[in-house]
């Protein structure tokens, strides 16, 4: 399947891998709250309900939400995090934000560099985390160049004659101004 999403123009990979994602981590999120009731009996039902468990339970529904869109930067983990969401009963208004962001993030990566590239920077991170935020730094840096480059010149493959054209016009328009 992923040969034909990836002959696919970038707009609709996205689109296809962001609703196979909700459909996905959504019904995993939806079979672990299925869970949580079907085991809300009983002995089961004791253990669910003591203090401990109370408390991570609290403590998942407070902060889960970053784990939950993290996760979707994993292998892995993924599925882990959007069943525990479910077991532990994290609401929906806090689910669903964290699907959303970590889903569409998961697509683009997916369509885009995939899933290889991110590992790579995961194990970098294992080997040297200093040596993983330089490079994550100097990615995010090139990529701040090209789209300060593509909104000065109006792409990337704007002609000298047509660059220097508009940076002449531009020049202009301030004395006019200034």
């Amino acid at each position: 399947m992923m040969e034909w999403v990836g002959q696919l123009p970038l707009v609709p990979a996205v689109a296809f891998l962001y609703v196979v994602i909700w459909c996905r981590a959504g019904a995993t999120y939806l079979l672990g709250r299925a869970a949580r009731r079907a085991a809300d009996r009983g002995r089961v039902a004791r253990f669910l309900e003591s203090a401990n468990v109370q408390r991570a339970t609290d403590l998942i529904n407070r902060w889960g939400a970053p784990v939950v869109a993290l996760s979707f930067l994993t292998v892995g983990f993924q599925t882990a995090a959007n069943a525990a969401a479910g077991l532990t009963g994290m609401p929906a208004k806090r689910y669903v934000p964290a699907l959303a962001i970590g889903g569409l993030a998961w697509a683009v990566i997916y369509a885009t560099v995939g899933l290889v590239a991110v590992m790579a920077w995961f194990e970098l991170f294992l080997l040297s985390p200093w040596a993983a935020v330089a490079a994550l730094g100097a990615i995010v840096a090139l990529i701040a160049v090209l789209l300060q480059h593509r909104r000065r010149t109006g792409g990337v493959t704007a002609s000298a004659p047509e660059a220097a054209e508009r940076s002449g016009a531009h020049r202009a328009d301030q004395t006019v101004e200034g």
